[in-house]
C-alpha cells in the first residue's frame, strides 16, 4: 500500500519519507493528522481512507469509506475528529472518528451545492460548515441542526475559500479571477470589497490572521500576496511556477511561503525581505522611450511616413515600449519575477548582478500535484494529484526546524 523511503540526502531540498499508493483515481485532498503518524485522503474514487503508519514503516488503511459521489473536498478538525467531505453531488457529509483512527461514524448529510464541492472550512466556535462550489456560491449550514443558514452567489464557479475566525470573514476565490471578501452573519452575508489582479481562475487561496495577509495562486501560474490588514492595500506579486498553482501554505514564524504547482513543481519563496510593488502598466499611442508609433496610432504613422510597431510593456518601470527598445530580458526577484521578463534596455541597465538573486528555492515534487498540505509543527508536507500517490515530505531541509513554535492551526 505504501513505501518507506530511506534515502535522506544531506542537501537542502524536501526529502521524500513515504509514498502512499492504492486509490483508483485521482486523489482530491490530503490531509496530516497532527500528533499521528496518519494520513486522511479523500479520492475521486469515491472513497474516504484513513491511513496509519505501522511498524514495519508503510502506511496501511485503517479507515476504507465509499461515498456516494466522487469526494472533491476535505476538511477535518482534530480537536473534535470531525470530518466533513465535499462530493460530486453537492452534499456535504460529516463524520466522526474514533480516538484509535480505526473507526468512523457517519454523523450528517449537509445539502449544501447544487454541484461540486470545491472547498470546506469547519468553524468550530460557530458550529458552522462553511463550502463553496461550481454551482457558484458560498454557503453556511449549522452542524448543530443542519440546516442552512446563509448563501452568496457569484458570476461564476467558486473555487477556493479561506476564513477568518475571529471576524467572521470569508474570502472567495472564483474562475473569473476574482477573490470576493464577505462578511458572514447568521442569516446573511455582506460584501466587503472584490480583489481583482489575476487573469486566470484562482485555484487556491492562504490565509494568515496574524500578519494580515492573504495569497492567492491562479491558472496565470502567479500568486499575489494581498496586505489586508496594511492601510496602503499593499500589493506583491510572485512569479516562479511554470503552471497552475494548486495550493499554498504561509510560514507565520519562518516568514515563508510554500507554494505547489500542477507540473509537481514546489516553491519556498523568502517573504522576509523588502519586496517591490510590480508597476502599473501604462498606456500611450507611442513608444515612451523612441516615441515611435504603435500600429494603431494612424494620424502619427501617416505624418511620419513610418510603420507602427508593437506595444510591449517593461515589467520593472511598466512604461509602454517597442521591441526594440526592450530587447532584454532579466530575472528581479525582489519584484517577484524568478525567471526572465522583459524589460526596457534603461531598467536594463539599472538592474545590478545583487538585485538577481534568487528570493525563492525551486523543488520537484516528480508527480502532479492537486493539493498540498502541511503539518507546520512537525515540518512535514503532504501532496497528491491525478497519479492517483500521495507523497508524505520532510520540509525542514528547506523551511527550517524550530517551527514548532507560533504556530496556531485554523
Amino acid at each position: 500500500m505504501a513505501a518507506e523511503i530511506h534515502s535522506r540526502p544531506q542537501s537542502s531540498r524536501p526529502v521524500l519519507l513515504s509514498k502512499i499508493e492504492g486509490h483508483q483515481d485521482a486523489v482530491t485532498a490530503a490531509l496530516l493528522i497532527p500528533k499521528e503518524d496518519g494520513v486522511i485522503t479523500a479520492s475521486e474514487d469515491r472513497t474516504i481512507r484513513v491511513w496509519l503508519k505501522r511498524d514495519s514503516g508503510q502506511y496501511w488503511p485503517s479507515i476504507y469509506h465509499t461515498m456516494a459521489s466522487p469526494c472533491s473536498a476535505m476538511a477535518y478538525h482534530h480537536d473534535s475528529r470531525r470530518i466533513f467531505v465535499g462530493q460530486d453531488n453537492g452534499a456535504v457529509m460529516e463524520f466522526h472518528v474514533s480516538e484509535d483512527f480505526n473507526k468512523m461514524n457517519f454523523i450528517k448529510t449537509y445539502p449544501a451545492h447544487q454541484n461540486r464541492v470545491s472547498a470546506i472550512i469547519f468553524s468550530l466556535a460557530t458550529e458552522w460548515v462553511i463550502s463553496t462550489g461550481y454551482d457558484k456560491c458560498v454557503s453556511w449550514m449549522c452542524t448543530r441542526s443542519g440546516n442552512m443558514l446563509g448563501r452568496h452567489f457569484f458570476t461564476s464557479w467558486a473555487s477556493c475559500l479561506q476564513y477568518d475566525f475571529d471576524t467572521q470573514y470569508a474570502f472567495v476565490g472564483d474562475c473569473s479571477g476574482h477573490i470576493t471578501l464577505l462578511k458572514l452573519e447568521q442569516n446573511t452575508c455582506s460584501v466587503i470589497t472584490t480583489l481583482k489582479g489575476h487573469e486566470g481562475s484562482v485555484t487556491c487561496l492562504w490565509w494568515d490572521p496574524i500578519q494580515r495577509l492573504l495569497f492567492s495562486g491562479a491558472s496565470d501560474n502567479s500568486i499575489i500576496m494581498w496586505d489586508i490588514g496594511g492601510r496602503k492595500g499593499r500589493t506583491l506579486l510572485l512569479q516562479g511556477h511554470h503552471d497552475k498553482v494548486q495550493s499554498l501554505c504561509y510560514l507565520q514564524l519562518t516568514r515563508q511561503l510554500v507554494s505547489c504547482s500542477s507540473d509537481g513543481g514546489i516553491a519556498v519563496w523568502n517573504m522576509d525581505v523588502s519586496r517591490e510593488e510590480a508597476p502599473q502598466w501604462l498606456e500611450s499611442d507611442s513608444c515612451q522611450k523612441c516615441e515611435q508609433p504603435f500600429f494603431w496610432n494612424i494620424k502619427q504613422m501617416w505624418d511620419t511616413k513610418t510603420l507602427g510597431l508593437r506595444q510591449h510593456h517593461c515589467r520593472k518601470c511598466g512604461q509602454a515600449v517597442c521591441g526594440k527598445c526592450s530587447s532584454k530580458r532579466s530575472t528581479y526577484p525582489v519584484m517577484g519575477f524568478e525567471f526572465q521578463v522583459r524589460v526596457c534596455d534603461s531598467c536594463y541597465e539599472s538592474i545590478k548582478d545583487e538585485d538577481r538573486t534568487s528570493l525563492a528555492t525551486f523543488h520537484e515534487g516528480k508527480h502532479n500535484i492537486s493539493h498540498m498540505s502541511m503539518d507546520v509543527a512537525r515540518g512535514l508536507m503532504v501532496t497528491c494529484g491525478t497519479d492517483r500517490i500521495v507523497k508524505i515530505w520532510d520540509m525542514t531541509p528547506v523551511v527550517g526546524c524550530s517551527l514548532a513554535t507560533g504556530f496556531s492551526p485554523h
